[in-house]
């Protein structure tokens, strides 16, 4: 429906326009407009370059910096966009810039941790085991790892998705300091509204959760996935 409404939209501007002789600037104006050959855009019509930022960071209700991040926390940031991606990160040797693959959202998220978050991509990789990946499903709007620490055999599950799909799954968050608090249905709509605002301002929300779990709990799981 976006291309057809582009093409009418041209059309009736160009006929428009062209009736009225005195809008000589506008006609020239609308006879470039109608040479363009392709509008790039977004499934939902948005106007784009096929390339996303990172512009605001939330951890639990209050925008937050890297400086302000607890070490935990960031330790927990930085394996969940380091094993739970589709894309890579290339270092190049000589003094270009470091080049990230992927989906223009995993490409950002990427840029995001390496560059505000000082990640080490290969390093983490080679911290944790994984045990079982999750690919992204449209339906559900997320994708799962889940991983083994190396250095204490720890094992971890870590969500990316979207982010009203990802609260849904959660009962408890972090707040800026480290602090794991309740997620009452009280504070599940406060985040349901915030995300919904950024929503309104044409960004796209993404989010984050951990959980740490037994062995008997990552074989349970694994046993319900293959009977599934």
């Amino acid at each position: 429906g976006f291309p057809m409404a582009v093409k009418l939209t041209q059309i009736y501007s160009t006929k428009k326009m062209m009736a009225d002789q005195a809008m000589v600037r506008k006609l020239s104006a609308c006879e470039t407009i109608g040479s363009i050959t392709t509008i790039c855009t977004d499934k939902t019509g948005t106007l784009t370059r096929n390339k996303m930022k990172v512009t605001k960071f939330w951890l639990g209700k209050a925008p937050t910096t890297y400086t302000s991040i607890a070490p935990y926390i960031l330790e927990l940031l930085q394996e969940g966009v380091a094993l739970n991606t589709t894309g890579s990160v290339y270092w190049p040797t000589s003094g270009s810039e470091i080049e990230f693959s992927g989906s223009p959202t995993e490409q950002a998220i990427l840029s995001w941790a390496v560059l505000e978050l000082n990640m080490e991509m290969e390093q983490l990789k080679q911290s944790c085991k994984i045990l079982y990946v999750e690919a992204f499903n449209s339906q559900k709007k997320q994708s799962g790892v889940i991983t083994r620490r190396k250095i204490d055999n720890t094992i971890h599950v870590h969500w990316k998705g979207d982010a009203e799909m990802i609260l849904k799954m959660c009962s408890s968050y972090y707040d800026a300091s480290g602090i794991m608090k309740d997620l009452h249905d009280s504070e599940k709509l406060k985040f349901e509204q915030r995300i919904q605002g950024m929503a309104a301002s044409s960004l796209r929300c993404i989010a984050f959760a951990h959980k740490q779990i037994s062995e008997e709990d990552q074989e349970h799981d694994m046993e319900q996935k293959k009977i599934k």
